[in-house]
């Protein structure tokens, strides 16, 4: 199966297990019983306030993008990948009316999750898209954030996830996501082991890589800060019963793996061939 499509039906069965009154979280729980630590204690009461339950139940995120960008009044942001929507409804109030946010998602179960979202919290200023975060079926320089919680890391191909971000974003917008992170070098087994844990199906970039890709997309100023270090003890349940000897690796990973912030920024005076080329749609 290819990774689209594992994602696809990882992603959907997510979203039918909220619709049955259950919790995403992210398809998987550790081996007493309780939810995956990197998909918990992500928002806080003020910011679930008023949202629909469904929309907190299917956050499948690792990060707040929402709470970490800084949007302000006016801007038009989109989600990659926004799932059952908490992100872009969140982005919704800080845009306010005079902005809009965009969700986009690959997933039939979840756009129509999050359009029910929508409709239940009474938001006027959002809309959700069907597409590919390689492929965003928005026209270049239309965007001024983009947020992505948790989401690039499952893509088979970031360097056109990145190339499509830049394309989209205005001269000055800004490149603001949640994503997992690995710091340093890990040993190619224990890595695949632990990124069936932390990133649920597909591999997280090295930090180092994740800006090199940024920079060779056309983005300046990238950065990367940790929120949320995993520690061994965080995988211990999800690692048991895989065949890995847990306390072996542990010194190995401690400390690698982590949920991070990830800024960048599109230059003012874009001067990259084809960036301020216009309303021409992605292919």
């Amino acid at each position: 199966m290819e990774i689209r499509d594992a994602v696809k039906e990882k992603y959907g069965q997510a979203a039918l297990r909220v619709y049955s009154g259950g919790s995403s979280c992210c398809g998987a729980r550790a081996s007493d019983g309780t939810c995956d630590p990197i998909t918990s204690n992500l928002y806080d009461d003020a910011q679930k306030s008023g949202l629909p339950q469904e929309a907190v139940l299917a956050s499948l995120g690792c990060g707040n993008p929402a709470a970490l960008a800084q949007l302000n009044a006016g801007e038009t942001v989109l989600d990659l990948g926004s799932g059952g929507g908490i992100d872009v409804l969140l982005s919704a109030r800080r845009v306010g009316p005079s902005g809009k946010a965009y969700g986009l998602d690959m997933t039939d179960e979840m756009l129509a999750l999050a359009r029910e979202n929508q409709r239940k919290a009474g938001v006027s200023n959002v809309e959700f898209l069907k597409g590919e975060i390689e492929h965003i079926p928005l026209p270049a320089n239309s965007v001024d954030v983009i947020i992505s919680n948790c989401v690039i890391n499952l893509s088979a191909d970031k360097d056109a996830v990145l190339r499509e971000a830049f394309r989209v974003l205005k001269p000055g917008g800004r490149f603001a996501v949640s994503d997992i992170v690995v710091r340093g070098a890990v040993p190619d087994d224990v890595r695949s082991n632990m990124l069936l844990w932390v990133g649920c199906i597909a591999g997280a970039l090295e930090e180092t890589d994740y800006i090199h890709k940024l920079t060779a997309a056309g983005f300046t100023g990238a950065a990367i800060e940790p929120t949320r270090i995993y520690d061994i003890e965080d995988a211990r349940g999800f690692l048991c019963g895989q065949g890995v000897d847990v306390d072996a690796i542990a010194p190995q990973v401690q400390g690698k793996f982590m949920g991070a912030f990830i800024r960048a920024t599109k230059p003012a005076a874009c001067c990259a061939t084809g960036c301020c080329s216009g309303d021409k749609m992605a292919s």
